[in-house]
């Protein structure tokens, strides 16, 4: 059997066709969380940029991202990120992250870029690989300053006032809810990441926020994401 490699494509998500909302669908149309079209739609609507990733013709994952300032700071968010559930999840995650990394480099050259995402598992961790000051992490206490940004990043996601910012357990109900969902199929999760889940409801609308630092020269000399 002759393995496939995988291809990956971004463009604005103005272009993105009915067509290509439906194939997303597909994708977890027989599990959580249940991306519909209708969802998706919005999701078209309020995130600028579409990544696909493809293995021959088949869609493997997808993201909604954007890249902005938020205060000024170069940012990448990560609205919407999700992956097939198969042996190749990993490298479906790498090859979607890797072309988002590659375009905040091009926006923000020689500037250190903040990734931004909500996550439904400690899997979800596996995207922070190589970035630096993740918070939250084992052993460290945000300062007053990581709690303001994760009101900020809960704002840009949706609501400032859904987030608890001492837990960075945002909560919004009801109905579809976005952020990375990501199984790993192999690798190391980083040491603690599952204490933050714990209690955590997905199916309710929780989710973690999460954010680090991809500093300028990781992204300048490609080791992102590791």
């Amino acid at each position: 059997m002759v393995s496939m490699a995988m291809t990956v494509t971004t463009k604005d998500t103005t272009a993105l066709s009915d067509a290509e909302l439906a194939e997303m669908a597909d994708l977890c149309v027989d599990r959580e969380p249940n991306f519909d079209i209708g969802f998706l739609s919005k999701q078209r609507e309020e995130w600028v940029l579409v990544t696909h990733a493809r293995e021959g013709n088949k869609l493997r994952g997808y993201s909604f991202c954007t890249l902005e300032r938020i205060g000024g700071t170069p940012s990448l968010l990560l609205g919407l990120l999700l992956v097939d559930r198969n042996a190749k999840s990993d490298q479906t995650l790498k090859t979607i992250l890797h072309d988002q990394f590659r375009r905040a480099l091009l926006a923000f050259p020689d500037e250190d870029v903040l990734l931004g995402a909500r996550l439904t598992s400690a899997d979800g961790y596996r995207a922070f690989a190589g970035l630096d000051d993740v918070v939250p992490r084992l052993g460290y206490r945000p300062t007053g300053e990581d709690r303001a940004w994760g009101r900020r990043l809960a704002k840009r996601f949706g609501s400032e006032k859904s987030i608890d910012d001492k837990t960075f357990v945002m909560t919004v109900t009801p109905g579809p809810v976005g952020g990375l969902d990501y199984v790993a199929s192999k690798g190391v999760i980083p040491e603690g990441a599952d204490g933050f889940f714990k209690g955590l409801k997905p199916d309710k609308g929780q989710r973690l926020v999460v954010f680090g630092w991809a500093m300028a020269e990781s992204l300048a000399t490609g080791k992102l994401p590791k």
